[in-house]
Parts: C-alpha cells; sequence; structure tokens
C-alpha cells in the first residue's frame, strides 16, 4: 500500500491568494490593523492557526478573550460570500480526477493535510466538487505544527505503507517531507512543480 497526502490551497485548488487575502482580512476586521511578516515563510508555523499566533504576539495583542473564534467566523463568511460573488474554486487541473483514482486504488490510501482551518478547508473543496466523504482531513484545527499535521493524516491511514507521498505548494511543505522523510511532489509554479495532474496516473 502506499499512502498519498495532499495539501489543498495551491496543491488541489487555484485559491492560495484568495485564501491569504481573505485570511489577512478576517484578522484585521476582528482585531484590527496589524503588521504581518514580509512572507509567509518568516512564520514558524505556516498555518492558520500557527501564523494567527505570530500575529498576535507579534503586535502585542491580547489573548484575553481569544479572537480566533470570531476571526474565523469571518473568514469564513468571507470565503461563502466570495464563492456567492465569484463562483467555485477551481481544481488545479487533473487534480480531482487523479484523487478520485487513487481513491479507487486498491494500492492507495488518501488523505488530506491542510494548513488551513477545518470549515474552510471543506467549504473551497465543496465548492470545487471534490467527493471527500471518505478521505480523512486533518487541519490546524488538530494541530498548529505542519509537520503534525501530516503525521496525524497518515496516522488516520493506518501503517507500515511501502511509500508516502505529499503533494504540496509550499517550502514549508518540502521542508516538513524532509523532516519527516517523506516523498515530496512540488505543485505550482513557485517550487517550478507540476501545474497539471492531467498526465500522472495512479502508479
Amino acid at each position: 500500500m502506499h499512502a498519498v497526502i495532499f495539501d489543498i490551497d495551491g496543491t488541489l485548488l487555484q485559491s492560495a491568494l484568495v485564501d491569504d487575502d481573505l485570511y489577512r482580512y478576517s484578522v484585521e476586521s476582528v482585531v484590527g490593523p496589524v503588521h504581518f511578516r514580509p512572507s509567509l515563510a518568516d512564520y514558524d508555523f505556516v498555518t492558520d492557526s500557527g501564523i494567527l499566533s505570530q500575529v498576535l504576539e507579534d503586535n502585542s495583542l491580547t489573548v484575553d478573550p481569544d479572537p480566533t473564534p470570531a476571526i474565523k467566523a469571518c473568514f469564513i463568511k468571507a470565503l461563502r460570500d466570495y464563492i456567492r460573488e465569484q463562483g467555485p474554486f477551481c481544481e488545479v487541473p487533473g487534480a480531482r480526477s487523479l484523487v478520485a483514482s487513487l481513491c479507487a486504488s486498491r494500492n492507495h490510501s488518501v488523505a488530506i493535510a491542510t494548513g488551513g482551518w477545518r470549515e474552510s478547508a471543506h467549504l473551497k473543496l465543496d465548492s470545487a466538487r471534490f467527493d471527500i466523504e471518505n478521505i480523512p482531513i486533518v487541519t490546524s484545527d488538530d494541530e498548529y505544527d505542519r509537520s503534525e499535521i501530516m503525521l496525524t493524516a497518515l496516522s488516520k491511514l493506518g501503517s507500515d505503507f511501502e511509500s508516502i507521498t505529499y503533494y504540496g505548494d509550499g517550502p514549508w511543505d518540502e521542508d516538513a517531507c524532509l523532516a519527516l522523510n517523506w516523498r515530496f511532489v512540488a505543485v505550482g509554479a513557485a517550487l517550478g512543480g507540476l501545474v497539471s495532474y492531467s498526465d500522472i496516473g495512479v502508479t
């Protein structure tokens, strides 16, 4: 058996830029104007929970009461509004077909490990018509560290895999795979990776 685990934004969906913009908008809508670090790679934990923790720390903002629930709610509303006004998120070409083929394969187990929050992950994937009913999805609601998110996703698939492959679009994905000794497949132009899954088979 082979384990295949996917990120979402920029990996399965062409949603990374919109997701980032709406995340920043939601944080500032709740806590006011804040300083964000120049790049996502400048954060220690590139997940919605990890980034928020460091944004609050960087800006010396109180966490009592915790603003996270209000920021999540604002973010989900912003995503719903975007989908209603702009239409569903687009898949990376061929992503939905590849995931479906892997799920149908007797030799593969599929999971999703994303740095986003659970409700937003489901909302975006549902909008793009991914069939995720039987796919374990682990998010930053479960862990704030990406490597731990990935390991938790793997644990939901079982053990004793001949190979473990992770598809991701960020340098933080590649770093996590290096630390975990997993095979990494880069997706997107930023890493010089895949721009389409159309020619990839389940082998």
